[in-house]
């Protein structure tokens, strides 16, 4: 063993300024805090508005700002640009997520702040990278009807977003794949870089494999909901009590084992089902009979003879129900945070293991400003002058 302390999280040593709201931004910062940066949340007097989400919303903030700071700045002031270009200073990556100039106007650029300091790093999410679009006002929703998710999503005639902020969070996390790439970049230079994350790049990724099937075999592909499947057994059954649940058999083998399990020896002798592509050209005739063979077992009983036989299978899961999943409380995939007015909850964790284990949660969402005084002292503000700040509406603390 080396008698080198290593840091426990490998972001350790890196600070992090981030002005941010909604999600794109912040899950840049969330994946950066878990993995050990210190990230500060640069908010305006009385908070980010993301905290005061309504409906869809209300779980923005619990989600993607556990592990960082709060500092609260009105940026309208020439002292509250100041005391942000002192944290910048001390800073290794600047996080932004505001519309095209409003970093700018402030003097939060990327060419201003290089100035000051050419080992920065700058990360800036947007809704469109450099052209055409890019001063067009994006939304998750928006781009994915224009980048085909929505298409792809939806039965024919009826476009439908995918249900959740799927474009934002993985915005955010290219965002932070981004500040990583450009900080080895640095170990190499000495210098730092600026990182562009884009909702409508993200997304048109997103459905790159579609772009791809129809420029291998000429074909548009259709959306999900009415594809050909490439396996006759692959779909949602309703069962027992309204049930629901999916169920596959996606090879020979398995198509044996399944009947065998569920005793239909006269499907498996069946020469017109020999083979799965025999089977997918028989669905028509076959999937009603086995609705109709299934329909009377309630979905745990089939799910426990699936799982028995290594079948693959799932439950039809809603959200709210992970909070009890037995796996996710086995792995520990599931902290406890504490929600805006005090409850306590439980939130997913980064989906990857270091060392064997999910990065955990280390400081909880912060309030309006929980850190300002002590990051104010840590850049040279005196007392008097924090003080002071806060008299003039300038900063506020807890």
């Amino acid at each position: 063993m080396s008698s080198h302390a290593t840091p426990r999280l490998p972001y350790e040593h890196i600070r992090v300024v981030e002005f941010t709201h909604m999600v794109m931004g912040p899950t840049c910062g969330m994946l950066l805090a878990d993995l050990g940066a210190e990230v500060i949340k640069v908010e305006p007097m009385g908070g980010d508005s993301t905290r005061r989400l309504l409906g869809s919303g209300a779980g923005f903030f619990p989600m993607f700002n556990r592990n960082k700071k709060s500092i609260a700045l009105d940026l309208k002031q020439p002292e509250g640009i100041e005391a942000a270009l002192r944290l910048i200073d001390s800073a290794d990556i600047v996080s932004e997520n505001f519309k095209a100039g409003v970093m700018q106007k402030l003097g939060l650029d990327y060419a201003t702040l290089k100035q000051r300091n050419p080992r920065l790093i700058y990360v800036s999410h947007k809704g469109f990278l450099p052209g055409p679009y890019e001063h067009r006002t994006a939304l998750d929703e928006v781009v994915q009807m224009m980048g085909g998710l929505a298409y792809m999503t939806g039965r024919p005639g009826d476009p439908l977003r995918a249900g959740a902020s799927v474009n934002d969070i993985m915005g955010g996390m290219f965002g932070a794949m981004g500040a990583m790439a450009a900080l080895a970049q640095r170990e190499q230079t000495g210098e730092g870089t600026e990182v562009q994350a884009s909702l409508f790049e993200n997304n048109v990724f997103l459905v790159g494999q579609h772009m791809m099937q129809y420029a291998a075999t000429g074909r548009a592909a259709a959306p999900m909901p009415s594809r050909i499947s490439a396996w006759a057994i692959y779909d949602v059954f309703t069962v027992k009590g309204g049930e629901q649940i999916f169920l596959a058999v996606v090879s020979d083998k398995q198509w044996g084992i399944f009947c065998r399990a569920f005793g239909l020896a006269e499907l498996l002798a069946d020469p017109r089902l020999a083979t799965n592509n025999d089977r997918v050209q028989a669905r028509d005739w076959l999937m009603p009979q086995l609705r109709s063979h299934l329909a009377d077992r309630s979905a745990a009983e089939l799910a426990a003879v699936f799982e028995r036989e290594g079948l693959p299978f799932a439950p039809i899961t809603r959200p709210e129900q992970l909070f009890d999943d037995p796996h996710l409380a086995a792995t520990g995939g599931l902290a406890s945070i504490t929600l805006e007015d005090g409850r306590e909850s439980k939130v997913p964790l980064a989906p990857f293991t270091l060392g064997g284990a999910q990065p955990g949660i280390r400081l909880q969402p912060p309030a309006v400003g929980e850190h300002t005084d002590a990051l104010l002292r840590g850049v040279g503000y005196s007392d008097d002058e924090i003080a002071a700040l806060k008299a003039r509406q300038i900063t506020q603390g807890d």
